[in-house]
């Protein structure tokens, strides 16, 4: 559990220094600290997915009604909130219908954002129409959809990662929370648009579904990308913190070198 206090002084970006062991934090409030400071930065791209065991977000059907525990759910709340925009692709709102606001913990909501590259959303969905917080409508070229009052649409002539970042930024939204599905995630991913992602791994099994990250294949595990990567418990679930800083065009998250496995190792 983390004290409203602590949780506050996050949300105003006034940040204890989570390696000084002070403020009367206990142990649990540390690893907290050190989960969530990254995002007290002015800008950043964050990625998440919850998973089961064999890599799958969701059934073949699209049901992912909840892969994940309630302390993950609670985390996605608290990216909402520490973020100035929450974005999901249309796969997202068109099986889950989500809301996209911050209920579980305090703070205000995000601005909206949905990726609709096909122009294949309705409406009709409750992200359009239940007036919670500004959304954005990112629809291919051409006519605007039909859009309900509160919610403005936006035809993008270049989908990519990159362009929507900008197209964000000039509106003075630069802390980005990539919250779903694993084609969008992906596409942040591949296109080095994500300064961290998150994944956090369910003990459940599908066994068949939509996958969660998928990337172009790779002839050579030397090729993969193994970024560093941080481990904090959240219930039963296990979530993995990927820093996939630093990177300007053409450059590499480090990797390091396994091509022989680990020291000692003997296949």
């Amino acid at each position: 559990m983390m004290r409203d206090e602590l949780w506050q002084r996050l949300l105003d970006r006034n940040v204890p220094d989570p390696t000084a062991g002070g403020d009367g934090l206990s142990p649990e409030e540390q690893r907290a600290l050190a989960l969530y400071a990254p995002f007290a930065a002015e800008a950043f791209t964050v990625g998440h997915l919850g998973q089961s065991l064999d890599g799958f977000i969701a059934t073949a059907a699209g049901r992912s009604h909840y892969v994940t525990g309630r302390e993950n759910i609670v985390h996605l709340h608290r990216l909402r909130a520490l973020a100035d925009a929450v974005l999901v692709g249309a796969g997202t709102v068109a099986h889950d219908d989500p809301r996209l606001t911050v209920r579980h913990v305090a703070g205000r909501n995000p601005v909206r954002v949905v990726l609709d590259r096909r122009g294949a959303l309705s409406a009709s969905h409750s992200i359009f129409t239940d007036g919670a917080a500004p959304t954005l409508w990112l629809h291919k070229g051409g006519a605007a959809p039909a859009a309900p009052s509160g919610v403005e649409t936006v035809a993008m002539t270049e989908a990519d990662p990159a362009a929507i970042l900008d197209l964000l930024a000039a509106r003075g939204l630069r802390r980005i929370f990539v919250e779903g599905g694993g084609r969008t995630v992906s596409a942040f991913l591949e296109a080095g648009c994500l300064d961290r992602l998150h994944v956090a791994v369910a003990p459940l099994i599908i066994g068949s579904g939509r996958p969660g990250i998928i990337l172009p294949p790779v002839d050579d595990l030397a090729d993969a990308l193994r970024p560093p990567c941080r481990i904090f418990p959240m219930g039963r679930d296990v979530l993995f913190d990927c820093d996939l800083k630093p990177r300007s065009a053409g450059e590499q998250v480090a990797v390091p070198d396994n091509e022989a496995g680990p020291a000692g190792f003997d296949p």
